[in-house]
């Protein structure tokens, strides 16, 4: 079975993901949240508090407008209390770590750096896998790269 490993890049901080593999990042003037994926712009609402779209795709939220419910024509699943995401669109997600870590998103296995805070590397094992991340893998990783980042800056006091 064949497989591809991605690595995942940081500023020089290690704050901010700078890198998909090959696919870059790009942060708003103040640097605090991605403006663009490679070649996706991201958009925000007016108030620049949720991520609104990734090039053509939009990001719905549930009623409260806290969760993404949904990024074009996928549906994001939750489990039962309501916090972790357990499946985006045709991929479903598992966890280690007692639930913290996303550990996978269905090809795609996902490695931490040495303290196991922080995602190093994306391997994805697959029969029909090329030599990078396919675009839906690459919209998948990101998402949920995003909305976990997303959930621990709320948790945090």
């Amino acid at each position: 079975m064949a497989h591809i490993r991605v690595d995942l890049q940081y500023d020089l901080l290690g704050n901010r993901l700078a890198a998909i593999g090959e696919v870059e990042l790009n942060y708003d003037l103040l640097g605090t949240r991605p403006s663009q994926v490679g070649a996706w712009t991201l958009a925000y609402d007016q108030f620049g508090g949720r991520l609104r779209r990734i090039a053509g795709d939009e990001i719905t939220y549930d009623q409260l407008g806290n969760r993404a419910r949904g990024v074009g024509a996928w549906v994001l699943e939750y489990d039962r209390l309501g916090s972790r995401l357990k499946q985006i669109g045709p991929y479903e997600l598992t966890y280690d770590r007692l639930g913290v870590r996303v550990r996978t998103i269905g090809p795609m296995t996902i490695e931490y750096d040495l303290l196991g805070n922080r995602p190093s590397t994306v391997i994805v094992e697959d029969e029909a896998v090329g030599p990078t991340l396919s675009d839906e893998l690459l919209l998948a990783l990101f998402v949920v790269l995003y909305l976990e980042e997303r959930r621990r800056e709320k948790a945090r006091p």
